[in-house]
């Protein structure tokens, strides 16, 4: 049995690791409560259901473009100058397979053997594993809980070499929630103003899960529009991540070298999901402010139950659904890293959640609140049980 070099030296993403390993004791009959994925629990809007029911019977069962529909690519160059102050061309956009995807073609249009990107930690697990990919070297910059979870820009400036090519990162950040005030964005944009030839892929995707003041987009800094990559999709704000749809916007130049890139891999992304597309883009964000609600009273809950487990120390997220606990207080001889307490507490508690090593953040772990309040309650519970 043969692998190439380059399935051998990447890993499997440790969120669907566990997320995998959970779904196969629930298999066996454990009772298990998985906290693993980034997954809102809430149905998709009505107006997406609608829109998917009225293109499955309209003429959108063919191959669509390989950077999207154009009535699509117009209704996303809309959305993002009425929510995010961003002018486009429909040319300047593309649409792909998920966020991810969006990324992936970004990273390998852009990167070569050698080059080096600069990711702030707690980074999203992908983000490292795709610049490895693509050749690359990803120079990780470390932050702690004392930090809110936030590089301190003068430490992500001392990362960049000739060699970097782009900085990459996420606002309202998966795995923290932490999201970049005005002040830490424009003193990020001023020094990448210092680097003609660096470029910045902001990942958006949780831009309306925010829980105080607004989102803010980075290419909106003067400047920064031609040198940035703008990220999102319809995962979690709309509850659609099974329709796999993410979007960028961006340089053309950049976005023709993308569609290259995707054009030999999936080509378009699904036609029908694609119409749906519309619909999220032409709604109202207002509508999505329920989900969001949900979202900040499970973040109060579990920020307020996790102090039953002992040790543990968590800032408060200001965004996303996740919150990323210190729990150094339960390593010991036994449980050396957090990947054994994970693992140790999906086989003693029934919990499963993420180690925070992959984050690029070790001794903590992950814990997503897209579920129900008493799901989060009882997890909280088996958890302080299981380590008291």
């Amino acid at each position: 049995m043969h692998l190439s070099p380059l399935v051998t030296s990447i890993a499997e993403p440790a969120t669907l690791l566990m997320a995998r390993r959970s779904r196969e004791l629930k298999a066996q009959g454990r009772d298990i409560i998985d906290l693993s994925l980034g997954e809102p629990d809430h149905d998709p809007p009505a107006f997406a259901l609608a829109a998917a029911q009225e293109a499955i019977r309209g003429p959108w069962h063919k191959y669509p473009p390989v950077n999207g529909f154009l009535d699509v690519r117009q209704a996303i160059a809309r959305k993002f100058q009425r929510d995010n102050g961003l002018d486009y061309t429909a040319e300047e956009i593309m649409v792909s397979t998920g966020a991810k995807q969006s990324i992936m073609n970004v990273v390998m249009a852009q990167v070569g053997p050698g080059d080096e990107v600069v990711i702030p930690a707690p980074f999203w697990v992908t983000y490292a594993e795709q610049v490895r990919m693509a050749g690359g070297v990803p120079v990780i910059v470390r932050s702690t809980l004392e930090e809110d979870w936030k590089a301190p820009v003068e430490r992500i400036a001392a990362a960049i070499t000739p060699r970097t090519r782009l900085l990459m990162f996420s606002s309202p950040c998966n795995p923290s929630g932490s999201v970049l005030s005005k002040a830490e964005m424009e003193a990020l944009a001023d020094v990448v103003r210092k680097h003609p030839e660096l470029y910045v892929i902001s990942d958006e995707i949780y831009e309306h899960i925010v829980f105080s003041g607004t989102h803010r987009s980075f290419a909106a800094l003067p400047g920064m529009r031609e040198r940035t990559i703008t990220v999102n999709g319809l995962s979690k704000a709309f509850a659609l991540t099974g329709w796999r749809v993410g979007y960028i916007g961006a340089p053309q130049w950049i976005v023709q070298a993308a569609m290259k890139i995707q054009g030999q891999f999936t080509s378009g992304a699904n036609s029908i999901a694609q119409r749906v597309t519309i619909a999220c883009m032409e709604a109202d964000p207002k509508e999505l402010a329920g989900m969001r609600n949900d979202f900040l009273r499970r973040r109060d809950l579990l920020v307020n139950a996790l102090k039953k487990v002992p040790g543990w120390r968590c800032n408060v997220p200001e965004g996303a659904f996740y919150v990323l606990p210190d729990a150094s207080a339960s390593l010991n001889g036994t449980i050396k890293t957090s990947v054994d307490l994970c693992l140790h507490l999906l086989d003693t508690a029934g919990v499963g959640i993420v180690e925070g090593d992959s984050f690029g953040a070790p001794n903590t772990v992950r814990i997503s609140y897209a579920t129900s309040d008493d799901k989060l309650l009882a997890a909280v519970d088996r958890i302080a049980a299981a380590l008291s």
